[in-house]
């Protein structure tokens, strides 16, 4: 996602991060960004779960009716 980002470029926000909070916010400031990313990985887990349980719940419901269904377009075909 950020392959094209330097090091400078890291440097230079991290010093307008620095003059824009100052250096006793910052710790706080990682801190709550870091809580922020586990959270997201969290929920992204628990939704690709979700998923993944429907759509196992979705094959097994779905199996039965495509047994009976002919591949259509044999008839009438000349």
């Amino acid at each position: 996602m950020f392959s094209n980002i330097g090091a400078g470029e890291i440097i230079v926000v991290l010093l307008v991060l620095l003059f824009l909070f100052g250096g006793k916010k910052l710790p706080e400031l990682a801190k709550g960004l870091g809580e922020s990313g586990k959270e997201l990985k969290k929920a992204k887990k628990e939704i690709e779960k979700a998923l993944s349980e429907v759509n196992s719940e979705v094959d097994i419901e779905d199996k039965p009716s495509r047994e009976g269904k002919s591949k259509g377009g044999e008839i009438g075909n000349a």
